[in-house]
Parts: C-alpha cells; sequence; structure tokens
C-alpha cells in the first residue's frame, strides 16, 4: 500500500513533496479543499467533490488553476499510481504563494495538491456499538463572513480545538452549535436525527430524517446528499429543519455522515443516552441501502465486518 503525493501535477512520494513556506494555505489557512474516498479503487462521487471544490473556490475568491475534468484526470491518475486496495485522496486549492500580508492579491498563482493514502476503515466497534458525541459552541472562521458560509476551506482551527475538547471528553466527534443554540454538524461530519413522522408514536416505518439546513451555515455534505436520496427511496420522510439540544436530547436516533465513515452512529450525546443506548433500525437499514449505492452490497456492513489485521 503506498502514500503518494501530486503538486501541480506531478508525482511524487510524500518525503519528496514540497511546498513554499510563503504559500498562503500554510501561512494563513487560506485554501480549500476536498476529501475523496474510493470503492473497488474508484472516487466515489468525483465530479460531486470537484462540484463543491469549485463552490467552495469560488466563495473564497480563488482561482481554480486548471479545468475539473483535468484535475478529475489528475486524482485519478495519483490514486491508480498509489496501488491501494482502497484509497483516500486529499485535494488542496491555495491562493498560493507571495509576500508575507493578508491582501490576497499578493499571491501569484493558486496552488493544488493532492494527497493520496491507503484507506483505513474504522474500527468495527463503532458501526456496532455506536459513538458518544459532545456539543460545543464555538464559531468557524467561515461562519463569521456573509458569503463563505458552506465553504470547505482549510483552516479549521476551531473544529480542530472542539475536536480535541470531544477526545478529552472519551467522545468520537463533536456538534458545533450556534449562537442561537442550534446544532449544525460535526467538526467532520453532517448530523441526521430520526425522530417520528409527524401523526406517529414511534420511528420505525413511521420515521421523519432530520438534517440541518444548508441555509444554516453547514458543510454541504456529499454523502449526506446520497443518504438523503436513498431515503427517499425507502420512504423514509426526510426534512431539512432547524435542529435544537432539545430535539438532539429526543431523538429517537442520531447518527453522522462523511466520506471516509460513510454512517456511524451516536448512542449518546453530552453522556446521555440516545434512544435506548444502540443504533437503531432507520440508521442500519440507510447504511445498508448506502452500501447498495456504492457498489459494497455484497460485502459485510461496517458493524458485521472483521477488523483489519495489524501490520
Amino acid at each position: 500500500m503506498g502514500r503518494l503525493a501530486s503538486i501541480d501535477g506531478v508525482i511524487c512520494p510524500p518525503e519528496e513533496a514540497k511546498v513554499s513556506v510563503y504559500d498562503r494555505g500554510f501561512l494563513y489557512g487560506d485554501s480549500v479543499f476536498e476529501t475523496v474516498r474510493t470503492y473497488s479503487g474508484e472516487p466515489f462521487a468525483l465530479d460531486e467533490h470537484l462540484t463543491r471544490l469549485e463552490r467552495s473556490a469560488e466563495r473564497v475568491a480563488i482561482a481554480v488553476p486548471i479545468p475539473a475534468a483535468d484535475l478529475a484526470l489528475e486524482i485519478r491518475r495519483v490514486v491508480r499510481a498509489a496501488r491501494n486496495a482502497e484509497s483516500s485522496a486529499r485535494v488542496m486549492l491555495s491562493r498560493g504563494s507571495g509576500p508575507l500580508g493578508l491582501d490576497p492579491n499578493l499571491a501569484v498563482k493558486p496552488l493544488r495538491v493532492v494527497l493520496v493514502e491507503p484507506l483505513t476503515p474504522l474500527p468495527t466497534a463503532l458501526y456496532r456499538d455506536g459513538i458518544a458525541v459532545i456539543t460545543v459552541l464555538t464559531q468557524r472562521a467561515v461562519d463569521a463572513t456573509a458569503y463563505a458560509q458552506g465553504a470547505k476551506v482549510g483552516n479549521y482551527l476551531a473544529s480542530l480545538l472542539a475536536l480535541r475538547d470531544a477526545k478529552a471528553a472519551g467522545a468520537h466527534e463533536a456538534l458545533i452549535l450556534d449562537a442561537a443554540g442550534h446544532v449544525l454538524e460535526g467538526t467532520t461530519s453532517n448530523l441526521f436525527v430520526v425522530e417520528p413522522a409527524r401523526g406517529q408514536s414511534s420511528a420505525g416505518a413511521g420515521a421523519a430524517l432530520i438534517t440541518p439546513p444548508l441555509e444554516a451555515g453547514i458543510l454541504a455534505g456529499i454523502t449526506r446528499a446520497h443518504v438523503m436520496e436513498v431515503a427517499g427511496e425507502l420512504g423514509v420522510l426526510v426534512r431539512s429543519e432547524p435542529i435544537t439540544t432539545t430535539r438532539l436530547a429526543v431523538a429517537d436516533e442520531v447518527f453522522i455522515t462523511s466520506t471516509l465513515r460513510e454512517i456511524l452512529p451516536v448512542v449518546r450525546v453530552d453522556g446521555r443516552l440516545v434512544g435506548g443506548g444502540a443504533p437503531g433500525p432507520v440508521t442500519r437499514s440507510l447504511h445498508a441501502a448506502f452500501r447498495r449505492k456504492v457498489g459494497m452490497g455484497a460485502e459485510p456492513l461496517p458493524w458485521e465486518a472483521a477488523d483489519p489485521l495489524p501490520p
């Protein structure tokens, strides 16, 4: 299994990959990025990821240096060269290098970097038993802007510190709260809750799937969108609505989604059990449907798979 880097289209081993200390991504977090994973060796939803990358770049006024089709070929070339069974790829665009100073016009030209790593699955126990999360009131870099909300930028300091708090509390993820007390998303994930559909008394066939709206400033997650699609195919009602801490506390089921983790059940929030304290049936059925959608329906489900042996 291999790790490779590509800088402006030139592939090299990680130890040979070099970026200027004057690059604005390093100096100011002045960059945007995407994380892509493969299924059967092929990058999943690559066009969707690159469309979102372009949208993020537009929101922070970074010029995309090459057409999306060429960038897609570049990513596939690095993935093939790494020769992993499955890979994850981080695709980054920085504003580029220039003299010290915040003025974005000091940058000479955008820089693009692709980092490919072997995909390392999470331990089976996290899917089988579920995870704990905490809620954290904080403000991300893009939250304070009128036009960059929802952009996937390289400045992750607020989320990094929130995740540190989660780890210190024995939790897997931190859920971000806004000033109004609404739960937005995780530091690196989108949020869903399952509750009875209106007029129903319990979850299951009459379940509703609730996720915060994009207008709240959350990331338009690629996995989030596919989960909403498969939910509709299963007859689960999907609504984008604000989620308060109270609504989160009384949900029948809670789960997070991300490219690398797919669907991860949440069984404890701020120390309080969710539902019965175990992954619920709607979460399980959605994850199974998602796996079928990505062509992995014949493989063991993540909560059934054996953990990989240590190298």
